[in-house]
């Protein structure tokens, strides 16, 4: 390798770095807005958990239909997948596959898709898209994702609904998790089973406010999952695009250092050059 190829290559590698740098800056911007909407969910999350937690020790699947149980004459599953739409975010969407992947009967599922990376992928396994609601904005097509899963899951053509996605817990803490929607049943947390213990008294009647109630929190549920997995995805690229930086600068570094020695040899041979010349000339 000549000089001339070393300096190319500096120069190649030093436009990556400005190219990383900027999509590292951006990354950080969108991070915090998207951090800043999964903050302010956060409360309202909380606050439907706390609600949902003391009334489900005596919900009876007479209130609502989505508690019912009763499709057991099939085995098929749905699960919903959020994803992002873009790559170079590091194992952001590997980890969320691989999670997937290892998940009981997952061949088995069909799928509702929230992200490009999903519509693409998921197809190449052998699994069903049912519907692919991708696009910049994913909270816009919640509603009509909620909607479709229920009447599915209403019409008896799936046993469960299982929801995928990336919980947002900081920027170097990014976690996949598979959460179970249909039929809803909530988890029972030791800290409150003893004011979960309380009846409440639900008016005007349990029949008018308990479906309501779920679908709300079941919508909400997902439109969280986006909210996290919209600040994941940025946390995600932000850091592969410093790490990327990071890399750059290595490789610059150690690019002028071989430029240095090759300039080094080729000045230190011309002075060999000029002094065997020298002597040959004094000799004569």
């Amino acid at each position: 390798m000549n000089i001339r190829q070393v300096r190319k290559k500096i120069k190649s590698i030093t436009n990556v770095r400005k190219i990383t740098k900027a999509m590292q800056m951006v990354s950080a911007i969108k991070m915090k807005r998207a951090q800043a909407a999964a903050v302010e969910e956060r409360p309202y999350q909380e606050n439907i958990d706390k609600i949902i937690a003391k009334i489900s020790v005596n919900l009876d699947s007479k209130y609502s239909t989505l508690l019912s149980t009763n499709n057991t004459a099939t085995q098929k599953d749905l699960a919903i997948v959020i994803s992002s739409n873009k790559g170079l975010c590091g194992s952001f969407n590997f980890n969320l596959f691989r999670l997937m992947t290892k998940s009981e009967n997952w061949k088995k599922r069909e799928y509702v898709v929230i992200g490009k990376k999903a519509a693409m992928l998921i197809p190449r396994f052998g699994n069903i898209v049912l519907a692919d609601f991708s696009s910049n904005q994913p909270q816009n097509s919640i509603p009509a994702v909620f909607q479709m899963t229920v009447e599915a899951f209403l019409s008896g053509k799936y046993a469960n609904v299982f929801l995928l996605y990336s919980r947002f817990y900081s920027a170097l803490r990014i976690e996949p998790v598979e959460e179970k929607l249909l039929p809803f049943s909530y988890k029972v947390q030791t800290p409150i089973i003893k004011e979960r213990a309380v009846e409440y008294l639900i008016e005007p009647s349990p029949h008018k406010i308990i479906d309501a109630l779920l679908r709300s929190y079941l919508e909400e549920k997902i439109r969280n999952a986006v909210i996290q997995s919209e600040a994941g995805e940025h946390s995600a690229r932000m850091m592969a695009m410093k790490n990327a930086t990071e890399n750059a600068n290595d490789v610059i570094f150690n690019l002028t250092l071989l430029r240095n020695k090759i300039r080094q040899e080729k000045i230190t041979g011309e002075l060999l050059d000029m002094i065997t010349a020298k002597e040959s000339v004094e000799s004569v």
